[in-house]
């Protein structure tokens, strides 16, 4: 069945599959996740020495390990210089994740984590289920056995973690936090280190290692009051270090004397804080003075950031600033230690100098200010996003935007590189939408709802796709703008179609249609009833598929809309198909596929291609049905990997027609590979049918049970009843031919109860031909 839908460039999926079991698919490999080491790391070997023996001596052994301690004390150095150093320990993958629980944004929750850490494992996009209490059951499932190192940085209590703790004691779990944490300790079985600030010898070692290669001479004793002055904590001594080393020919007495006046005026304002963080913040202050005007101003602004990261043009856009000169503040930035340089082109505040340069902003830039420099990053983010989408998915910007007044969105060369930038900027995108409703800017909000639902579908990233699409609702609901309503409604209706949650899926495109009547949004309208025809093809109501489908291109034809016209005459043909009007399937494929070669929308070309070979080939014209798939793979390689491994299987049902049953078995293979990645499990099992298919052809009998079996399996547990009495009947034939009569008759009597409760011809033909083979013996098909 086919709807607009978003197009995900092509990856590397082709090449050598071959396995020759169902319990031998590709393995994912292992979470490589930990961050590198913290430079300029010192001694901590009393704590490093206390680790190794809960670890490794089998009379005090733990599993959990709370590093606890305030903030800027260096629990996050810790924790990384520990496991990197047992890490060998844990073959099996080491997990991190930054919980962000101390951070002024919106702390990670165990459901996004345990998400990202599903993916880690191996579980499929669309087999993460959608709760929290399930998650950490398939969690537990996935660790169990499994060696495995987990890192949870800056939690900020045992709710946000204990989701998170593995069911095993073959697990390792480090969690940094600057509260104690005692339930972990005390329930949970945890071992705390609660790590106190650096000796006076080692802050001093530190401050020398960051210092030396640029200065000489300096007392002792002056180091010693340096790093009196930053509390002895490894934050505050880093960029003290950095700000001496930038000031080889500045006296260090001097610089001490501004540190100790700035010490002063942080004592005067705020006499009820700690005395560390009286420490972090005079060093945080005392670095901040000395930048120039332009970083500065960056520091300040960086503090609004909506997301966890940024790159370098979105720092531009921030600051209104060409992105030729955000560089030099950027570097700036970088160099005196109060911004991260996390990855090539993207930057980080820590928690502290995030909350910091927020305060900053909040002295120092008026309300206008601060206004307009969060409108302009994330409109910035939304006209990226739609130039990014203009260049994947050309076809599906259904909203247009004015064009952008004072922000340079990027622009990309290739479709490969527009789609790499959603990959890598999701997490701010998410925030962004988020950020543009809590900033009163509604229209940004609903609008980038819109963009990255056609992103999303593609990616199963459903935590992603309802978050924005909820968030664009509120914000178009706040507006009173029906219109828009109308599009984050559809989009709530394809999230839940696409995953399988296809009441909810009926009811948000139900509303989407009501409002868009309201508003008499003909081409919105026509647009609701294709996607409630294909809730109809899903549920094998093809009458009712039918109706939809014609009302739809009525409307399309008579607003003379040339590519939904030829999507709804494709539509109109799958249904044909499935009722088994092979010879009225075919001329609307030709029709719709006449259009799409004149209006080059390719994607959708091979779609009514692999259509048109599902036709041929049942009609027994395979030579014409070879044509039509392999014209259809060429456009999948250049294009979706969706497709492909859709598209795939219908080749390799060619094949077997041809008598190439190991070609077939290959693509099959191919198919299945691609689809497990992808977390589509109702199509994976579609491709391990035909894989069983396929051995049976090469009189692989048990090779071709247990692939259906499997398969059987999946579709069973996906509630599918029209594929599982499919499969039940190509197991059934399997069977049969090593003897398993009886097992082979149980599985015929549950096709036919299935397939009794479709009444469309296609099903009662495939009923009658189960039932003849149930009273004459089991028949292979």
């Amino acid at each position: 069945m086919s709807s607009p839908a978003d197009v995900v460039q092509a990856r590397d999926v082709y090449g050598g599959v071959h396995f020759h079991a169902v319990d031998r698919l590709p393995v994912h490999p292992p979470a490589r996740q930990l961050p590198g080491e913290a430079f300029g790391f010192v001694n901590r070997i009393d704590e490093l020495g206390s680790l190794n023996r809960f670890l490794l001596d089998e009379a005090v052994r733990a599993t959990l390990f709370v590093i606890s301690g305030t903030a800027g004390v260096g629990k996050t150095a810790l924790a990384l210089r520990w496991a990197h150093a047992v890490r060998q320990r844990f073959p099996d993958g080491q997990l991190y994740a930054n919980l962000r629980g101390y951070d002024p944004g919106q702390p990670s929750g165990p459901e996004q984590v345990l998400d990202r850490f599903l993916r880690a494992l191996g579980v499929p996009a669309s087999a993460v289920p959608p709760d929290l209490e399930d998650r950490a059951a398939l969690y537990r499932s996935r660790l169990a056995d499994r060696r495995v190192l987990v890192l949870l940085d800056n939690a900020a209590s045992v709710r946000q973690v204990r989701p998170l703790l593995p069911g095993t004691n073959s697990c390792l779990v480090i969690v940094t936090s600057r509260s104690m944490l005692s339930g972990l300790v005390s329930r949970d079985g945890g071992r705390r280190l609660t790590l106190r600030v650096l000796s006076e010898g080692d802050a001093v070692a530190l401050l020398r290692d960051v210092i030396a290669p640029y200065r000489a001479g300096d007392d002792p004793h002056e180091l010693a009051e340096l790093a009196r002055l930053c509390a002895r904590l490894p934050l505050a001594l880093r960029i003290a270090a950095e700000r001496a080393a930038s000031r080889p020919f500045m006296p260090l007495a001097e610089l001490i004397r501004d540190l100790r006046d700035e010490s002063a005026l942080w004592d005067a304002l705020s006499a009820d804080e700690g005395d560390d963080a009286d420490a972090v913040r005079s060093v945080f202050a005392w670095s901040y003075r000395a930048l120039n005007t332009s970083a500065a101003r960056l520091f300040r602004l960086l503090g609004l950031q909506p997301g966890p990261d940024l790159s370098a043009p979105a720092a531009a856009a921030l600051a209104d600033l060409p992105e030729g000169q955000i560089r030099q503040p950027l570097d700036a930035l970088v160099h005196a230690h109060l911004l991260e340089q996390n990855a090539p082109g993207r930057y980080q505040l820590h928690d502290l100098l995030r909350a910091y340069a927020a305060d900053q902003a909040r002295h120092l830039e008026s309300e206008e200010s601060r206004r307009e420099a969060v409108s302009r990053v994330l409109r910035w983010y939304l006209h990226t996003a739609d130039a990014a989408l203009g260049r994947t998915l050309p076809f599906y910007r259904t909203m247009p935007l004015d064009p952008p007044s004072d922000v340079t969105p990027l622009s990309f060369a290739t479709a490969e590189d527009a789609d790499g930038w959603f990959t890598v900027e999701q997490d701010n995108l998410v925030a962004a939408t988020r950020a543009a409703a809590d900033a009163g800017l509604p229209r940004v909000a609903w609008h980038l709802a819109v963009l990255l639902r056609s992103v999303f579908m593609h990616r199963n990233a459903f935590d992603a796709w309802f978050a924005t699409a909820r968030t664009g609702l509120a914000a178009a609901r706040s507006l009173g703008d029906k219109r828009a309503e109308a599009e984050a409604l559809e989009s709530l209706g394809k999230a839940h179609f696409q995953a399988r949650q296809l009441v909810e899926a009926a009811e948000h495109h139900q509303a989407a249609l009501t409002v868009r009547r309201d508003i008499r949004d003909e081409h919105g309208i026509a647009v609701s009833i294709n996607a409630l025809g294909l809730l109809a093809l899903r549920h094998r109501r093809l009458d009712d598929a039918l109706a939809r489908f014609g009302e739809s291109l009525d409307i399309f034809t008579r607003r003379d809309d040339q590519r939904w016209r030829a999507l709804l005459l494709s539509n109109l043909a799958e249904t044909r198909y499935e009722l088994g009007d092979l010879a009225e399937a075919v001329p609307l494929l030709e029709q719709a596929l006449a259009v799409q070669r004149g209006i080059d929308d390719r994607g959708q070309e091979g779609n009514s291609l692999f259509f048109l070979s599902l036709t041929l080939r049942e009609l027994g014209r395979t030579g014409e049905a070879l044509a039509a798939i392999k014209a259809a793979l060429v456009i999948a390689e250049n294009g979706s990997p969706v497709w492909l491994a859709h598209w795939l299987v219908e080749y390799a049902r060619v094949q077997r027609a041809l008598g190439h049953p190991a070609a077939a078995m290959e693509a099959a293979h191919r198919a299945a590979t691609i689809q497990r990645r992808l977390g589509d499990r109702s199509r994976e099992a579609v491709a391990l049918d035909e894989t069983g298919a396929a051995y049976q052809r090469l009189e692989q009998p048990g090779e071709a049970i247990a692939f259906h079996r499997r398969a059987a399996a999946m579709h069973r547990d996906l509630g599918d009843g029209w594929q599982l009495a499919l499969t039940l009947d190509h197991l059934a034939a399997a069977l049969t031919g090593t003897g398993h009569a009886e097992e082979a008759e149980r599985h015929q009597r549950e096709a036919v109860r299935l397939l009794t409760g479709f009444p469309d011809v296609r099903a009662q033909r495939l009923r009658q031909r189960v039932e003849s083979g149930l009273r004459e013996g089991p028949v292979s098909g």
